[in-house]
């Protein structure tokens, strides 16, 4: 532990003063080049219908380009703790970014559904390295007492961009066609790609490890088995699937305890490809628990099944269906800094149970809208439901992270953005099977009932993350109440503008 008395819990707090340049470069690029990369998650929401159409899928069909997406990030994010591990974060960057762009120029070029859906997984694939090399690299080069702030800069990446993707793609597609969210899309990959490249000299300390191949199918068996099996419950009442929607799901657990098993094994000699030792930390599971309910609501209720309820059920064009959902994802962005400041000041709690109940709130006024409800109704509801999101995302990950030692960030980050993206996906797939088996119709579109039955839904769940706010995360101080890293240094920034990461 640093023996500095400036660092003694019983000493004032200095005010912080600004980060080195070369550290708020790193970050932007990091933050800049994530949004555009998380943009993707929800921007083809408000296209789901006109896809099925087009396409000539069903609506549990057409949801895997935003439930495979999410699932191919909960595949890839627990192998990047090994990458940041054994390659340099500027290694990291440009293969995430280089893979971002190739699934955007194959997604544009898709002929059909199978093209298109191998394009977002490629796209996937690069995303999720993004998420955990940012998160990690916040907490390894930002003092604590500063931690909030900037942690609330990234909640405009990891929840904005997929709150304002539905408004973007119906922009887009109300004059032109689907592809073209993503030739809007690639210019920008590009560019961020090369602005990284050249102004970015990131370096940082690799180490040889193996990759352990088992741990990587097992975890991709696992999460795709889950997932695979829930989006089949939908399909089956609209005909007999290939395989009983129980079956892929038992695989899928089945293979989520082998792997769980063998992490344990493997990280008694520093050898797992995902380190579960967070897990004993107590602030961290109860983030890890509240960010799942939380991410369950915002891809799943929010990016998913408010724009069906849009267009489905009031008939609403594209362009308008985005621009109903600009409020809410515009009040989230400008309350991310904030928030971050007042959880520096003030701790999570004050925030979180909040906004879990405006969560709550929010989902529970949805069940209870129907045809003839006005606009102005949904548009009110939708900004609730963002704000109480916004209360919450950036003292959760923050206080999660902080909670963990130096060497466990890379980990903890990937745990954390892994279980986000699986319960998106999770969401997704279950939001939509409970709409499609709830529905009178029998065309694979969700109704007004069908769509009240996932709204109840996701208001259980929402009560659920009420009562572990409540009753599980912690009393304590405000951050920078004395915070002490005693975790060596947070960051080193060289004299040329190079970061150590």
């Amino acid at each position: 532990m640093n023996a500095d008395p400036s660092t003694n819990a019983d000493a004032p707090v200095a005010p912080p003063g600004p980060m080195p340049r070369a550290t708020v470069l790193l970050i932007g690029t990091l933050v800049l080049s994530a949004f555009v990369m998380v943009l993707n998650e929800t921007i083809m929401s408000v296209a789901l219908r006109d896809l099925t159409v087009e396409l000539r899928v069903t609506a549990t069909t057409v949801q895997w380009l935003t439930s495979g997406f999410l699932l191919t990030m909960a595949v890839v994010i627990p192998t990047t703790g090994y990458l940041l591990e054994r390659f340099t974060a500027r290694q990291v960057f440009t293969a995430s970014l280089a893979l971002f762009s190739l699934g955007t120029l194959i997604s544009a070029l898709a002929p059909g559904f199978a093209v298109l859906l191998a394009g977002r997984v490629v796209q996937a694939s690069g995303t999720a390295m993004m998420i955990p090399l940012l998160m990690t690299s916040v907490m390894r080069l930002v003092p604590v007492d500063r931690r909030g702030a900037t942690m609330g800069t990234i909640s405009i990446v990891i929840a904005v961009a997929p709150a304002i993707g539905p408004t973007i793609g119906g922009a887009v597609l109300s004059s032109l066609g689907w592809r073209w969210m993503f030739w809007f899309v690639l210019p920008l990959a590009l560019a961020a790609l090369a602005a990284g490249v050249r102004l970015m000299r990131l370096e940082s300390g690799s180490r040889v490890i193996p990759l352990d191949v088992l741990s990587v199918v097992l975890s991709a068996i696992g999460f795709s088995g889950v997932l695979f099996g829930l989006a089949a419950i939908g399909e089956s009442a609209h005909g007999d699937p290939v395989l009983p929607p129980w079956a892929p799901i038992a695989l899928g657990v089945l293979a989520l305890v082998l792997f769980t098993w063998r992490q344990l094994r493997l990280q008694r000699d520093d050898r797992a490809l995902l380190d579960l030792r967070p897990f004993t930390h107590r602030t961290f599971v109860v983030g890890v628990v509240l960010s799942a309910l939380l991410f369950m609501a915002l891809l799943g209720a929010a990016a998913i099944m408010v724009p069906l309820y849009l267009q489905t059920v009031l008939g609403e064009s594209t362009f308008v269906t985005g621009l109903a959902m600009l409020p809410g994802g515009l009040a989230m962005g400008l309350l991310g800094r904030p928030v971050g400041r007042l959880y520096d000041r003030l701790g999570a709690r004050t925030l979180i149970i909040p906004g879990s109940i405006a969560l709550a709130a929010a989902l529970w006024l949805f069940a209870l809208l129907g045809p003839g409800s006005p606009l102005v109704a949904v548009i009110g509801i939708h900004t609730v439901l963002m704000i109480g999101i916004a209360l919450m995302i950036t003292p959760l990950m923050t206080d999660s992270l902080s909670s963990l030692s130096d060497h466990l960030y890379s980990h903890g980050s990937a745990i954390l953005s892994t279980l986000q993206q699986v319960a998106g996906a999770f969401g997704s797939a279950v939001f939509v099977s409970l709409a499609t088996l709830g529905s009178a119709s029998d065309t694979g579109i969700p109704d007004m009932a069908g769509l009240r039955l996932g709204f109840v839904v996701a208001g259980c769940i929402a009560l659920a993350a009420v009562a572990v706010a409540v009753l599980a995360v912690p009393k304590r101080p405000a951050p920078n109440a004395g915070a002490v890293d005693t975790e060596g240094e947070v960051g080193k920034v060289g004299e040329v503008g190079e970061v150590t990461v």
